[in-house]
């Protein structure tokens, strides 16, 4: 039986301070890392000379690496793979965000950002502007040389791909549109009254979805964008930042419920986590933006020309799901955290893996970092629209709804 047409309040029980003020606390970290890189910009570069090099490259940033994997860690540890493997008798809510995510999401947020960089804003960002990034892992070609629509040139004695701006730009986009689904969706389910339940496994069989298409997608649409594709650096960011939490995060999950308990795993242990991720991700943001902060004081609206495809690309894809759970009829309980799943950006995969390809200083790096600033403000601007339209679903009952929230509250 409908509702009528009322928009639904809840508590922001589990908003932590920092995700609530995520986009406050961004701003502020830009700043900071603007500041940094113009008053000491030696502190900048030697930071960033902290890498691992190969063939005079650098692949992996070490103060980055640090910094992303304790981002990622606090998000894998909370995956629970028994629900993951229960959620197949769930299909329709687990088939639809699947399809949205993989079969739609990355090549909508490829046009749409090909579009808008390499068309409408093209002139903004300077037809002939160049960005210097990363050779790829493995490559060592002669100064001169070509590669995508890389030029390879010396940058303070290091071979590195001069590629149009824009590009880079796309990059990080692309990076962005391949990467579903943010543990902070756990949040923006549980504050527009969605299944906790199917959020929490649907964020975990992102992450394992992530590990066998997340390289093969990157890769070729890269390619089709006619930038470099550094494939092993790109199974090796996977390898690192995604693998290697999940991994930690089984055994140390696994070993800590076995010798403390579940309920003390739960209450106490994910509790002293939760501002983990948000802080390494503040400091990551420091770094990037300490390297960032000329292109930005120079041309501050750089910003706003990669918002807006991203923010367009987060609507087509949440009302493109919402419907789509419509068509499906799955309960509102369903519909609302399927629609907002896909709308989410996984941004500390997407920043991880444009840090290890395109370097920490690439426009491609700033362009996954603008995703982290739109990304508060605009879901909760969606759960407001999921509150205002429940009755467009069917509902679970309340016994149903009221025990399904009691069993994944604790995992807020």
């Amino acid at each position: 039986m409908s509702e009528p047409a009322v928009c639904m309040t809840k508590e922001t029980k589990g908003l932590s301070l920092f995700e609530k003020y995520l986009s406050v606390w961004v701003i502020l970290c830009i700043i900071a890392g603007i500041v940094l890189g113009k008053l000491a910009p030696e502190v900048a570069q030697f930071l960033d000379g902290l890498a691992i090099y190969v063939n005079e490259a650098p692949v992996v940033s070490v103060p980055i690496a640090i910094c992303l994997f304790f981002m990622m860690y606090p998000i894998m540890v909370k995956i629970d793979f028994g629900e993951v493997l229960r959620a197949g008798k769930n299909i329709k809510p687990v088939g639809l965000t699947l399809f949205v995510n993989w079969a739609i999401k990355p090549f909508t947020m490829y046009a749409i950002s090909v579009f808008c960089l390499g068309t409408l804003f093209l002139t903004f960002i300077g037809p002939d502007a160049v960005d210097y990034v990363k050779m790829p892992l493995g490559l060592d070609l002669p100064v001169g040389g070509s590669h995508g629509e890389g030029k390879v040139v010396l940058v303070d004695g290091v071979k590195m791909l001069e590629v149009p701006l824009w590009r880079s730009y796309l990059a990080g986009c692309i990076l962005l549109g391949i990467a579903p689904c943010t543990a902070m969706v756990l949040v923006w389910g549980f504050l527009a009254r969605g299944n906790d339940g199917h959020t929490l496994v649907m964020v975990a069989i992102n992450s394992l979805t992530m590990l066998f298409l997340y390289g093969p997608l990157g890769g070729f649409l890269l390619g089709v964008g006619r930038l470099p594709v550094p494939w092993q650096a790109l199974l090796l960011s996977i390898g690192i930042y995604v693998a290697l939490p999940l991994v930690a995060g089984y055994f140390s999950r696994k070993f800590l419920i076995q010798a403390m308990g579940e309920k003390w795993f739960k209450e106490k242990f994910l509790h002293v986590l939760t501002p983990v991720t948000i802080i390494a991700l503040l400091i990551t943001l420091i770094l990037l933006f300490s390297f960032k902060g000329e292109v930005i004081v120079s041309n501050p609206l750089t910003i706003l020309w990669i918002a807006i495809p991203l923010f367009i690309q987060t609507n087509i894809i949440f009302w493109l799901a919402y419907g789509l759970a419509k068509v499906l009829k799955l309960t509102y309980e369903d519909a609302a955290p399927s629609a907002m799943i896909g709308a989410s950006n996984h941004f500390e995969v997407a920043i991880a893996t444009s840090t290890m390809l395109f370097g920490l200083s690439s426009g491609a790096s700033l362009a996954t970092v603008v995703g982290v600033l739109i990304e508060v403000p605009v879901m909760l601007m969606l759960v407001k629209i999921c509150l205002c339209t429940p009755h467009w679903f069917s509902r679970e009952s309340p016994a149903t709804a009221t025990a399904a929230m009691r069993s994944q509250e604790t995992e807020i």
